[in-house]
C-alpha cells in the first residue's frame, strides 16, 4: 500500500498545498514556455506551476539541459525572447527587447521563462548554449516583490510568476488582465506564510529583476 501523500488530480500538489483555489485563467497573446528545473517540481513555494495553470497559452516542461533539437522535438514554437538579464559585459543581441521595445498584441511571439533558483538558472544557461544565444527580455524599474515567503538576495528580485506577469505587461500592456492572477498570487503567498516557520527561507528565485 502506498504511503505517499494524497495529491490533487489537477495540479498534482499534495492536497494540503493544492493550487487550484488560486488558479485564475488569464488570456494573453504571447505563448509562454516555462522551462522548470527538476528541483522545483515538488517545491511547495514554487510559482511556475501556478503560472502555467493560470495561462492557457502556456507550456511547462521539466529539464536542466535544452537544445534547439530538444525544443523542436517537443513541438514548441520558435522562441522570440528569453526572460533573463544580460550580465555586465555580455554583448547584446540585436533582437533583445530592450533594444527594440514594441508591443505585439496579435503577432505570434513566444517568451521562454526559466523556473529555477538563481544559481540553477545560470547552470541551465551554461549547459544550454542554444538558450544563451536567444534574444533577451530584461525587466527594469520593477515594483517590490510580493513574494515574502522567500527572502531575496538582491533588491528587485521577483518570483517566476511576478517576473512573467511584468514581462507580459511590457509586451502586451496586459496589466489589467493580469491583476486577478497577481491578487490570487497574494493569497497563495499569505497561505504559505501562515504555514511557514518564523524564519523566512532563503530565496530560490531565478530572476534578478
Amino acid at each position: 500500500m502506498s504511503t505517499g501523500r494524497l495529491r490533487c488530480g489537477h495540479c498534482w500538489r499534495p492536497q494540503r498545498n493544492c493550487l487550484c483555489g488560486w488558479i485564475r485563467p488569464t488570456q494573453v497573446h504571447t505563448e509562454v514556455v516555462i522551462l522548470q528545473h527538476p528541483a522545483e517540481t515538488a517545491h511547495a513555494k514554487n510559482t511556475g506551476r501556478l503560472l502555467h495553470l493560470s495561462l492557457p497559452n502556456s507550456r511547462l516542461l521539466v529539464g536542466e539541459v535544452w537544445s534547439a533539437q530538444a525544443w523542436a522535438d517537443a513541438g514548441l514554437p520558435p522562441p522570440t525572447w528569453l526572460l533573463y538579464p544580460r550580465t555586465p559585459g555580455e554583448p547584446a543581441h540585436p533582437g533583445d527587447f530592450a533594444a527594440s521595445p514594441c508591443r505585439l498584441e496579435t503577432s505570434q511571439q513566444c517568451l521562454v521563462v526559466l523556473d529555477a533558483t538563481w544559481r540553477k538558472s545560470r547552470k541551465m544557461l551554461h549547459l544550454s548554449p542554444w538558450l544563451q544565444g536567444l534574444p533577451r527580455l530584461a525587466l527594469a524599474d520593477t515594483p517590490a516583490s510580493r513574494y515574502t515567503i522567500r527572502k531575496a538576495h538582491r533588491e528587485g528580485q521577483l518570483s517566476t510568476l511576478e517576473a512573467t506577469c511584468a514581462a507580459l505587461s511590457a509586451l502586451e500592456g496586459a496589466g489589467d488582465r493580469l491583476a486577478p492572477l497577481l491578487a490570487a498570487f497574494d493569497g497563495f503567498v499569505a497561505q504559505q506564510q501562515a504555514w511557514a516557520p518564523a524564519q523566512v527561507q532563503a530565496t530560490k528565485n531565478p530572476l534578478p529583476f
